[in-house]
């Protein structure tokens, strides 16, 4: 049975991700960082559907729990097949209000934990025969945002990292693609008014908001796709195209 851990796994777009590869039979180790009331009640949910995942806490961006997480994976089952870098921030500022600290904690988890956990976990991939990590961008990490220039930022360097990072790990069949969502309907995005949600639903030319399923099944495609290597697959209903 194959093994895959989701960073930000247990809300939003990582639980629809974590949900889509139990339906497939994989085992499942989900991350979360701070909220443990929230991460238990997302697999005592999973529980009760009759999954088994397994929680593991750690802040994607600190090396350290990163390091310890990985060794305790790698103590329960050995191995990781797929490796999904969804923890991610955001931020809704202009850049004068936009503080250096802003700017590094936005990198430090969105760009840094997905460097610091695709490091970890490279190795055992190599030594197991390949693997498959699939990082989460961002259609503003494609084309920018106004107002969120520090989060487009991160996800255009995850977009960047992952065609780099493919390159390299393609000899040692370890495959790096990256998934972009678009306007997706999750509490990321519920600091929007109703009618900023309509005129984004008005740009969007299938006419409605992405869900987690969406962008999961994009991951689980990649996630079985022996020859898919280096790509942005964006899911975002034609949005900013």
């Amino acid at each position: 049975m194959k093994t895959v851990l989701v960073t930000g796994g247990t809300r939003g777009i990582g639980k629809a991700i974590a949900q889509e590869f139990l339906q497939r039979g994989y085992e499942v180790i989900l991350n979360y960082s701070r909220d443990e009331e929230g991460a238990l009640a997302t697999q005592a949910e999973f529980n009760d559907q009759g999954y088994c995942p397994v929680l593991m806490r750690a802040d994607v961006s600190d090396e350290k729990q990163v390091r310890d997480m990985f060794k305790e994976v790698f103590r329960i089952y050995g191995r990781v097949d797929v490796l999904v870098n969804n923890a991610g921030i955001a931020l809704q500022r202009v850049i004068q209000d936009t503080s250096a600290e802003d700017w590094n904690r936005i990198f430090a988890v969105n760009m840094g934990g997905t460097f610091l956990c695709s490091r970890e976990v490279t190795d055992n991939m190599i030594c197991n025969g390949g693997g498959a990590i699939i990082n989460i961008s961002s259609i503003w990490g494609e084309v920018g945002a106004s107002c969120e220039v520090a989060y487009s930022a991160s996800k255009g360097a995850v977009i960047a990292f992952t065609k780099a990072l493919a390159k390299e790990l393609a000899p040692s069949f370890v495959r790096v693609n990256c998934v972009s969502p678009g306007v997706i309907d999750t509490q990321m995005n519920s600091h929007l008014s109703d009618m900023e949600m309509e005129d984004l639903i008005a740009e969007i030319p299938v006419g409605r908001l992405g869900t987690g399923e969406d962008v999961a099944k994009a991951c689980v495609f990649l996630a079985e796709n022996s020859y898919i290597t280096g790509e942005v697959l964006s899911v975002g209903g034609g949005f900013a195209k």
